[in-house]
C-alpha cells in the first residue's frame, strides 16, 4: 500500500544508504503532501493520491540521485520564521545567518535611541536579511543591493510575497552606493567568503551561485572591499556587521585595525560555538 508511512519508510531507507538527511525525506513528504509535520505523524497511514506519490518519488530521486538540494525542489527556505523563494540564482540561508538578523537586532535597540535608522544589506541573495530586518522592525529604512539582476529580481519577489517595505539597487559592492551618495546608519553583509582554492560539497557546488560562494584567494576580498570604502556610505554613529567564516576571526581582526583602527569591535560565537560574527560600532 502507498501509506505516507510506506512511502516514508522507503524513502528514508534509501536517504540513509545514499548518505543523505532522513529529514529531508520528511520535507519532500510535507511537500508533496500538503501535510504539516504534525499532521504527517497524525495521518500515516493516509493513501496520498497518484499525483502526490509521483510528485514525492520524483523529488526524492532528484534529491537522492541528482544532488538537486530540497529547497530547490520544494520552492523555498524558512528563515526566521519567514519563507523565502530560493532558486539556482540565489544562495540558500543559512541557519547561522539568522545569528546575524538577532545580533543586528540586539545593536539596534542598544545604540539606537530613534526608531527610523537607514540600514543596507550588501550582497542582499534572496534578500533574507534585509527583508528580515525590515519586517521585525517596520521603522528601518532597508535597502538591498546585489551585482546579480537575477538575485535581485528574486529578492524583490521575496519582498512581495511577505510585504516587506525595501528599497532594491543593483550595485557592485559599494560602487552604486557611493555613486547616489546614500548614507546609512547600519550596514550588514554576509558577502561570498570561501577561499577561490576550497573545496566546497557539491550539492552546494553544483547548485548555488558561484558569484556568492567565493570570496578570492584568501576568502577576505569582499569585507577588504567593504570597509575600505564604507566610510563613504556611513552616518556617525554607525554600526556594521558581518557573518563570515570561522577560521576568519583573526583576518576580519586586522582588517578592522587597518580601516577602522579607532572603533570598538568584537567577534561573536555562533550556537556551534564557532567564531561568526563580526561587529563594529562607530560612536
Amino acid at each position: 500500500m502507498n501509506t505516507i508511512r510506506d512511502l516514508l519508510l522507503t524513502a528514508e531507507k534509501k536517504a540513509s544508504l545514499a548518505g543523505k538527511e532522513e529529514s529531508a525525506i520528511k520535507l519532500l513528504m510535507q511537500h508533496a503532501s500538503g501535510k504539516e509535520g504534525y499532521e504527517l505523524i497524525a495521518n500515516l497511514d493516509d493513501i496520498l493520491t497518484t499525483e502526490q506519490i509521483n510528485l514525492f518519488q520524483s523529488n526524492v530521486i532528484k534529491y537522492l540521485d541528482e544532488n538537486i538540494p530540497i529547497q530547490h525542489l520544494i520552492g523555498f527556505e524558512t528563515f526566521y520564521g519567514y519563507e523565502f523563494k530560493v532558486n539556482n540564482d540565489v544562495l540558500i540561508p543559512r541557519f547561522e545567518t539568522e545569528e546575524l538578523v538577532s545580533k543586528v537586532l540586539e545593536l539596534y535597540d542598544e545604540h539606537f535611541e530613534r526608531a527610523d535608522v537607514d540600514v543596507v544589506d550588501i550582497g542582499c541573495g534572496c534578500g533574507a536579511i534585509g527583508i528580515t530586518l525590515a519586517l521585525e522592525v517596520p521603522t528601518m529604512k532597508v535597502m538591498i543591493t546585489d551585482i546579480s539582476e537575477a538575485a535581485l529580481a528574486v529578492a524583490n519577489e521575496n519582498a512581495m510575497n511577505l510585504g516587506a517595505d525595501v528599497e532594491l539597487l543593483q550595485s557592485d559592492m559599494l560602487n552604486g552606493l557611493i555613486e547616489e551618495n546614500k548614507k546609512f546608519d547600519i550596514l550588514v553583509s554576509n558577502p561570498p567568503y570561501i577561499p577561490q582554492t576550497e573545496v566546497v560539497d557539491s550539492l552546494v557546488y553544483d547548485n548555488e551561485p558561484h558569484l556568492a560562494l567565493f570570496g578570492g584567494e584568501d576568502g577576505l576580498y569582499f569585507y577588504r572591499e567593504i570597509l575600505r570604502n564604507a566610510g563613504q556610505i556611513l552616518k556617525n554613529p554607525n554600526i556594521i556587521a558581518f557573518e563570515h567564516a570561522y577560521h576568519h576571526r583573526d583576518g576580519m581582526a586586522k582588517l578592522v585595525n587597518e580601516f577602522f583602527p579607532d572603533s570598538e569591535f568584537e567577534t561573536i560565537k555562533d550556537m556551534q560555538g564557532k567564531d561568526r560574527i563580526t561587529v563594529i560600532v562607530n560612536k
